[in-house]
């Protein structure tokens, strides 16, 4: 049995103890994805998703919105649904411009935070990196023991490609070990083609300077949503999880868009707007 420290790193810097026993499931940090319907056909799915990403290409003129898509289609084409993170690089810096659920960014930003991971090698390689069990893994210092804190047993990430040049990765995140299997690896690698043409169209058909400020609103939307949670953390004394609840459950009941409800919460307690993300155009 392999026992990892029990604490872990949360966005925000903060030493949370946690068992962290890799032998049983109820000590791990476990931050659910919710189900999509689907059918019992992973083929139709599949399709269904590259035909939607198609239609994209059509439909969207925003690259955030385009990004959002793109991760929420990224957890319905395998069973069972994973976290879904997308990491983009600004200035060589790493960033998550979107994520399905906390789990995804909490575990990208604990790469980001010691440099290394199988996320950060995607990037830097431009292949894909899979982890079958974390229990097993021995790359990448005390990644896997972090991971394992946020209930993450395997990994798969794959390369995002604009112009042919990779710029970033698809993180797909699963709570048991031997998630991604060669048919599942064959699907999302599919997915990530696909959505990385998308994102080429996109990314053609937009001016640079519109491009600039769209990745640069990407930026600031996650910027936002981290301060709005770190108010409702600490106003309700709730933890992470339950911050992201309630900003969701806001952005439903207003029926608004969440980094909309997530710059209200900020000005209304710093009384200003939230300072814009710095951002300095990669091209």
């Amino acid at each position: 049995m392999h026992r990892y420290p029990g604490w872990c790193r949360s966005r925000f810097g903060k030493r949370h103890e946690t068992a962290c026993d890799t032998g049983l499931a109820s000590r791990m940090y476990w931050c659910g994805v919710s189900p999509v319907n689907r059918d019992n056909s992973p083929t139709s799915d599949l399709s269904a998703a590259l035909l939607e990403l198609a239609n994209l290409m059509i439909e969207t003129t925003s690259v955030t919105d385009l990004l959002d898509e793109v991760c929420r289609l990224a957890t319905s084409v395998l069973t069972p649904p994973a976290s879904c993170g997308i990491t983009l690089e600004n200035d060589h810096q790493p960033r998550t411009v979107t994520s399905s659920d906390p789990r995804a960014a909490r575990v990208d930003e604990v790469q980001y935070g010691q440099g290394d991971g199988p996320c950060l090698e995607t990037v830097r390689t431009g292949q894909t990196t899979v982890v079958t069990d974390l229990t097993e893994e021995h790359r990448w210092g005390l990644y896997p023991a972090h991971a394992m804190c946020h209930g993450v047993r395997s990994s798969l990430s794959l390369p995002l490609a604009v112009n042919g040049r990779t710029r970033g990765a698809l993180n797909l995140y699963a709570t048991t070990p031997h998630a991604f299997g060669v048919d599942q690896q064959h699907r999302a690698e599919v997915f990530a083609s696909q959505a990385s043409a998308t994102l080429t169209v996109a990314v053609r058909q937009a001016e640079q300077t519109q491009l600039t400020a769209q990745l640069r609103e990407a930026l600031a939307t996650r910027a936002v949503i981290d301060q709005a949670l770190g108010v409702l953390m600490a106003g309700q004394h709730t933890d992470h999880d339950g911050a992201f609840t309630l900003l969701r459950e806001a952005s439903q009941r207003q029926n608004r868009k969440l980094r909309d409800v997530a710059h209200e919460i900020v000005q209304a307690v710093t009384g200003h707007p939230p300072p814009p993300t710095p951002f300095n155009d990669p091209s």
